[in-house]
């Protein structure tokens, strides 16, 4: 067996990929975590099978929300979590209806 080196893109493809799938951290229990940080949802899109739970972490100075228009809504007060239980079909686009440039997608899965 021989090895070979990384070329400059192999290495910078996995530094990106080993980045974002920190953000979403799927907890055994089936749990997803969102950080909210700086105005942003972090991940910004992400997947879920139905009956996961998707948990919001406010790591920010301000409350935030995560809203599907016509649908649910989360409050996450400053420092706290909040979370949303996963139904099938529940693909959405949500955002924040305090601060509404803050967006964020739930693609389900499964």
């Amino acid at each position: 067996m021989t090895l070979r080196h990384m070329n400059r893109r192999e290495v910078i493809a996995a530094g990106v990929l080993l980045v974002a799938s920190a953000d979403a951290v799927r907890a055994h229990n089936g749990t997803i975590h969102v950080k909210i940080k700086d105005l942003a949802f972090s991940p910004q899109e992400i997947e879920a099978r139905p009956g996961e739970i998707i948990e919001w972490s406010n790591e920010d100075r301000m409350a935030h929300t995560a809203t599907v228009r016509g649908g649910w809504e989360v409050m996450i007060p400053v420092g706290a979590k909040a979370t949303h239980v996963v139904q099938a079909g529940d693909n959405v686009d949500y955002y924040c209806r305090l601060h509404p440039n803050m967006t964020g997608r739930i693609k389900v899965i499964g």
